[in-house]
């Protein structure tokens, strides 16, 4: 407890400058933050059982896309790294494809989406993974190509199979370059989500937030802001739990040397 309270004491610091700021200017586009939790509760957590119909009918599809989206990013994108990491003349080949590819904006490709798949879940995750893919990819592909080859020749000498030096030696090497990756790409899923949102959906977060910018709602756009905001810091949390659990022969590794 106290070393969260170490963490979010700007947090209220903050709120109440905020406010004090948004009272003493009288702009419109900045309300003040009092302004924005009252429209929050009045939108979302005033349900008989504290969410309100409108957050559950928007907020779930929202979590279930970004969560599918990058589980199916991080099976393909570490899958196929460590294969390109581990085989040369692939990369090689491949190579000038991930570069070309990974150049292009997510959202430019979101268009060419909506013709290609039926509007609506399907184009919000095809524009998730091909966005947030790409460090995953790279990230193992480097951790892959980092693993110590000592060891590989040696499970390979004493007839280790495949299967297993992959698994019990390939991806525990290269595990912290991989995570390292995940942890960029759960930001950036976010973002895409949002952009996925905000054009040719009809729930959502993001077209919560278009649906307020067409009306002018100030407070409600701020609302919209300040859940991602909370939704992305918990997601991190989340994932650093996870990372440091997974992880955590690593540390001790550098603790020992």
């Amino acid at each position: 407890m106290l070393t969260l309270l170490k963490r979010l004491w700007l947090v209220p610091v903050v709120l109440g400058g905020w406010e004090l700021l948004a009272r003493s200017l009288d702009i419109a586009y900045l309300p003040e933050p009092s302004l924005i939790l009252i429209r929050m509760y009045d939108m979302w957590l005033s349900g008989p059982y504290i969410l309100t119909e409108e957050a559950i009918e928007n907020f779930v599809p929202s979590l279930v896309r970004v969560t599918g989206a990058w589980a199916v990013a991080v099976v393909v994108g570490v899958t196929l790294g460590v294969a390109l990491g581990r085989t040369a003349w692939l990369a090689d080949f491949v190579q000038p494809l991930v570069e070309f590819a990974r150049a292009v904006p997510p959202p430019v490709m979101l268009p060419l989406f909506l013709v290609l798949f039926t509007m609506g879940t399907q184009v919000q995750v095809a524009t998730i993974v091909f966005g947030i893919i790409w460090p995953i990819l790279l990230n193992s592909i480097d951790g892959a190509r980092s693993v110590d080859r000592l060891k590989v020749e040696t499970a390979t000498v004493f007839g280790v199979p495949a299967s297993l030096r992959i698994f019990r030696i390939i991806l525990p090497s290269a595990a912290p370059k991989i995570f390292a990756g995940l942890r960029l790409s759960v930001s950036l899923a976010l973002i895409l989500m949002v952009i996925s949102e905000l054009k040719g959906s009809t729930e959502g977060i993001g077209y919560l937030l278009n649906l307020a910018n067409n009306t002018a709602d100030m407070p409600a756009i701020w609302a919209g802001v300040l859940v991602l905001g909370v939704l992305g810091f918990v997601l991190n949390s989340l994932f650093l739990m996870v990372e440091r659990r997974v992880l955590a022969w690593h540390r001790d590794a550098h603790r020992v040397a």
